[in-house]
């Protein structure tokens, strides 16, 4: 396989970004800086980083260390529910900010449905529109918001969210979920991309399978000289998805990006998609939350 350039997707602002980005969910940050450097540069110019990651600022000092010009890097991140409400969320944004040591964000979106609290996710995404209105923000959107929460959201705000980032690999595509996307000019952009999910600790069970692991995906690998990750990766970006695969290996930091160069058949394509369960890996979307709760998700 050969290094190619990563293909370039437009949001419905008009507002562009690689199709892969570097992630850094349960990276602790003592080892960000170092991770985020490598990722700079091997060629990942989309950095994805949340508040309820704890790692924002080692985002933004390996952003400043880098000689990368700061407009060809797309940075996202994310607000929490106990920021939710307008006048918190422009808060956040601050916190955000200063953090990152940027004056502009350029993709901040809302971390997760807050069931019990929907008002004040209201009024976080009207603070976000607000953001985006002053030029304080290039793109907003919002994560794991299912069809109906979305709806409710367009139905309240004026701005359809540019993207919505949720768990999708082949095992929990959300088929449904995309086609809702793709009609309303939604970006879809996956988190766990590569199945981490199906994998990595946490409280969701010791019986979840390995999408790593899987037949179909190690068969498709082995036939184009790819690793398992990599077919996955190349899943996404040959159906426009965006996708944000995470690791701190410098070897695997490359190999996720590495991508461009082989392309999966129409029948291939198919059976990563047949994959699918149905059923989530994660956390579910609906979770209701107090005023002060912290992420839920453990460091691992």
């Amino acid at each position: 396989m050969t290094t190619n350039p990563i293909p370039t997707l437009t949001l419905n602002n008009g507002v562009t970004m690689p199709a892969l980005g570097y992630g850094v969910f349960q990276t602790p940050p003592q080892e960000t800086v170092d991770a985020v450097t490598e990722a700079l540069r091997v060629g990942y110019r989309h950095l994805d980083t949340a508040a309820a990651y704890g790692n924002e600022r080692e985002v933004g000092e390996a952003l400043q260390r880098s000689e990368i010009d700061r407009g060809d890097v797309v940075v996202e991140t994310k607000v929490w529910a106990s920021d939710y409400g307008y006048d918190e969320t422009l808060h956040a944004f601050e916190k955000a900010s200063a953090k990152l040591g940027l004056e502009q964000i350029d993709i901040l979106i809302l971390h997760q449905v807050a069931a019990n609290l929907f008002d004040r996710t209201i009024d976080a995404y009207r603070a976000l529109e607000r953001l985006l209105a002053d030029g304080r923000v290039r793109a907003i959107g919002v994560s794991n918001f299912p069809i109906a929460r979305l709806e409710q959201l367009m139905d309240a705000t004026d701005v359809v969210p540019h993207l919505n980032q949720v768990e999708l690999h082949p095992y929990h595509s959300q088929p449904a979920l995309q086609a809702f996307h793709r009609e309303h000019g939604i970006l879809t952009q996956a988190w766990s991309p590569i199945g981490g999910i199906t994998f990595y600790p946490g409280p969701w069970g010791d019986d979840r399978r390995s999408v790593m692991d899987d037949p179909t995906i190690r068969e498709i690998a082995a036939a184009h000289g790819a690793t398992p990750a990599q077919v996955m990766l190349r899943w996404h970006v040959q159906q426009g998805r965006s996708a944000i695969p995470k690791s701190v290996n410098p070897d695997r930091i490359r190999q996720n990006l590495d991508v461009a160069g082989f392309t999966l058949s129409a029948d291939e394509l198919a059976r990563i998609d047949a994959l699918d369960t149905g059923t989530p890996s994660g956390p579910a979307p609906e979770r209701e939350f107090d005023a002060t709760m912290l992420f839920p998700i453990p460091e691992a």
